[in-house]
C-alpha cells in the first residue's frame, strides 16, 4: 500500500503502533478463516478448533495476549463470531459509522469496520479514536464524533434491555442458551422480545453478499478461477450469475427490513442475542447439529449475526465462559438502535464488572 488505510491512521494518530497484518477468510467470504493459501487459524484456546471468521486472525491474537486490540471488518459477523470463538471483545458499529477507505472492499452495502479488544475500554478508546466523518468514502455517513469513552459506568439502571427469542433461541445450542441467560441476569432482563424477520433478512442478505462478491471479483473469476479460495470461488461464481431482480429485491425488503428493526428500539434500549450457535467446532468440521438439526457448518456459524448486520444496527460481542464448554468461550450479542454504541458498551461494562463476561488469557 502506498498510504495507511484512514483507520489505521487514526489509530496511529491516537498512539497505537501497528504490529502486523493477520490471517482471515480470503477476501472476508467466511466464518472459520479455514484459508487454503496460508493455513487455517488456530483458535488459542484448543488449537484444533477454529477461530472463527472472517477476522479469525484478530480474535486469535488477542485471545494470545499477542496485542490488546485488533482491527476487523464484519459484513455477516466477521467481527463477532471470532470474538465469540476466541472469548475477547469485539465491536460492529453502526453501518456508515467508521470510514472504510483503504481497506479492500467485499460488499459495499453491509460493509463494517471496526475493532476486538481485550476489555470493554479497549474498545472504547479505539472506537473513539476512529470516529470522524470521511467525505471521500461515500458509504461514510457525515456526522460528528459522538465519543462513548464517558458513558461506560453508567451501569444499567434505567435500561429498557430485552433478551431475542423465537429465531435466535431455535438456533442457539444449550452453550449459546447458557451464555445469553447469564449475561440478562446480569443486566436484569426479564422479558423476550421477537426480531422480525430474522431468518428472511439472513437470505437477503446471503443473496446481496454473493451478488456484490461476485460483481466486485468478476474479472478475476473469468481469467484465473484457479487462484481462488476452494472454500469461497463456486460462492463468489454463483454470486456473478444471479440475476438483477434477486438483488433488487433483497435490497428493497432490507428498506422495510430496517424500519421494522428501529421501531423495536422505541421501546428497548439494549436487546441480548447469543453471537454464535455452539463454541468453536474443530478445523475441517462441515457439520454441526443444533438442537437436534443438522446445518451446514461454515455458513452456520453466522445464522444470529447476519439479522443483526443486515439491520446496520451497533453490536458487541461479550465473552462468556458457559460450564460444560471444554473451557471454551461463547459470546453474546448486545444490540442497540443505530448509533447508539454508547448503549452497548455502557450494558458491556456492566457484564465486564460483575465477571460475568470477561477475556481468559490462552494457556499457549
Amino acid at each position: 500500500a502506498t498510504a495507511d488505510a484512514v483507520l489505521v491512521r487514526r489509530m496511529r494518530t491516537a498512539g497505537a503502533v501497528l504490529v502486523g497484518a493477520l490471517n482471515m477468510d480470503e477476501y472476508a467470504y467466511g466464518f472459520t478463516t479455514e484459508n487454503t493459501h496460508y493455513g487455517p487459524c488456530h483458535n488459542p484456546h484448543d488449537l484444533a478448533r477454529v477461530a472463527g471468521g472472517s477476522s479469525g486472525g484478530s480474535g486469535a491474537a488477542v485471545a494470545a495476549g499477542q496485542v490488546p486490540v485488533t482491527l476487523g471488518s464484519d459484513t455477516n459477523g466477521s467481527i463477532r463470531v471470532p470474538a465469540s470463538l476466541c472469548g475477547v471483545w469485539g465491536l460492529k458499529p453502526t453501518f456508515g459509522r467508521l470510514s472504510r477507505r483503504g481497506s479492500y472492499p467485499f460488499v459495499h452495502s453491509i460493509d463494517h469496520l471496526g475493532p476486538l479488544a481485550d476489555s470493554v475500554g479497549g474498545l472504547a478508546l479505539s472506537y473513539d479514536a476512529m470516529q470522524g466523518p470521511d467525505p471521500l468514502d461515500p458509504g461514510c455517513h457525515a456526522r460528528q464524533d459522538e465519543p462513548v469513552g464517558g458513558a461506560l459506568l453508567h451501569g444499567a439502571a434505567g435500561l429498557r434491555i430485552g433478551v431475542l427469542d423465537g429465531y435466535f433461541a431455535d438456533h442457539a445450542g444449550p452453550a449459546a442458551r447458557e451464555a445469553v441467560a447469564a449475561a440478562a441476569a446480569a443486566l436484569g432482563a426479564r422479558d423476550t422480545v421477537e426480531w422480525p424477520d430474522a431468518a428472511i433478512a439472513r437470505a437477503a442478505a446471503f443473496i446481496i453478499t454473493a451478488s456484490e462478491g461476485g460483481s466486485l471479483h468478476l474479472e478475476d473469476l473469468r481469467t484465473r478461477s484457479a487462484d481462488f479460495e476452494p472454500l469461497s470461488v463456486d460462492r463468489f461464481l454463483s454470486g456473478a450469475l444471479q440475476p438483477a431482480a434477486w438483488y433488487l429485491r433483497a435490497q428493497r425488503f432490507r428498506r422495510l427490513y430496517r424500519e421494522k428493526v428501529n421501531a423495536l428500539f422505541q421501546h428497548w434500549d439494549v436487546l441480548i442475542a447469543p453471537a454464535t450457535p455452539v463454541p468453536a467446532p474443530e478445523i475441517g468440521t462441515e457439520w454441526l447439529e443444533i438442537n437436534g438439526t443438522r446445518h451446514p457448518c461454515r455458513p452456520s456459524m453466522g445464522l444470529l449475526t447476519q439479522p443483526i448486520s443486515f439491520a446496520g444496527c451497533p453490536v458487541v460481542a461479550a465473552p462468556l465462559w458457559p460450564a460444560g464448554t471444554g473451557d471454551l468461550p461463547v459470546g453474546v450479542q448486545l444490540i442497540a438502535a443505530p448509533w447508539r454504541e454508547d448503549l452497548v458498551l455502557r450494558a458491556a461494562m456492566v457484564l465486564q464488572q460483575a465477571g460475568v463476561a470477561h477475556l481468559r488469557q490462552a494457556a499457549l
